[in-house]
């Protein structure tokens, strides 16, 4: 989806998921805001994080990967 990436849930907040985190089917991992909704974007699958591919705050676009997960 077009919208805005957010690696946290508010400015002060600990981030979802960092390199090297271990998340499971379903974890979130970030939130796309979307026309002033808020996406929380879940985990497809069981992995370790070993990339994220933007910024905080930078425009993503459809097929924008977001993360690579090993």
């Amino acid at each position: 989806m077009v919208g805005t990436f957010y690696s946290k849930p508010s400015p002060t907040a600990k981030k979802y998921v960092e390199i090297g985190s271990k998340v499971k089917k379903g974890d979130i991992l970030c939130i796309i805001e979307a026309m002033k909704l808020m996406n929380e974007i879940e985990s497809e699958f069981d992995g370790e994080v070993v990339d994220i591919c933007v910024s905080d705050g930078e425009v993503v676009d459809y097929g924008k990967t977001l993360f690579i997960i090993q």
